[in-house]
């Protein structure tokens, strides 16, 4: 069975809106006011190698297909990003879907999801994709979370973690500090 992994930039507050300077998010842009070193880009590196397909909302979707294709890089991340099937969550977009290996998800979502995560491979990677993260950590859906933890408070934003219906007990993998300006990552593990 496939595990599920939400992949976030947060701050220190559980801000997860616009990390990359999104003009809709009021105070976006902030993940990249800080060094993240080696280290970082090696975690990230990391759970790509380990994924064999992302998991996407509409919006974080949108955003990437306009951003990805054109990119490449020496470590073929760009590559692989472009290339692994893609799963996209919309209750608004219609086949056939820009970006290469891009499917849409139209059944109900636990079982779709569900299937994805029976069928062979590696990890099943979300980022970014707010209110999807938010319908699989109530569904129990979510097997593991990378946070890396950027240290700022931004006191308003979109938050990883909205209200729940209940409790969500987590096991903390690894914490690691990266870079040199107080960048964390940290994996949890659901607790079951």
């Amino acid at each position: 069975m496939r595990r599920l992994l939400v992949s976030e930039f947060v701050t220190a507050d559980g801000v997860m809106d616009g990390p990359g300077g999104d003009p809709s998010a009021p105070r976006g842009g902030w993940a990249f006011q800080f060094n993240r070193g080696e280290d970082g880009d090696q975690f990230k590196r990391d759970e790509l190698t380990a994924s064999d397909a992302l998991l996407l909302g509409r919006i974080t979707y949108e955003g990437f297909a306009a951003a990805w294709p054109g990119r490449s890089d020496e470590f073929g991340f760009a590559e692989k990003f472009n290339s692994m099937p893609k799963y996209v969550v919309s209750s608004t977009l219609s086949e056939p879907l820009e970006w290469n290996n891009a499917h849409l998800l139209k059944g109900d979502l636990v079982e779709e999801v569900t299937e994805l995560k029976q069928q062979d491979g590696g990890d099943i990677m979300v980022n970014g994709s707010a209110q999807l993260v938010q319908a699989l950590a109530d569904n129990d859906l979510v097997d593991v979370y990378h946070l890396m933890v950027f240290p700022t408070i931004l006191g308003a934003g979109k938050r990883l973690f909205a209200d729940t219906p209940a409790a969500m007990p987590l096991r903390l993998i690894e914490a690691k500090p990266v870079g040199s300006e107080g960048v964390l990552t940290m994996i949890y593990e659901r607790a079951r």
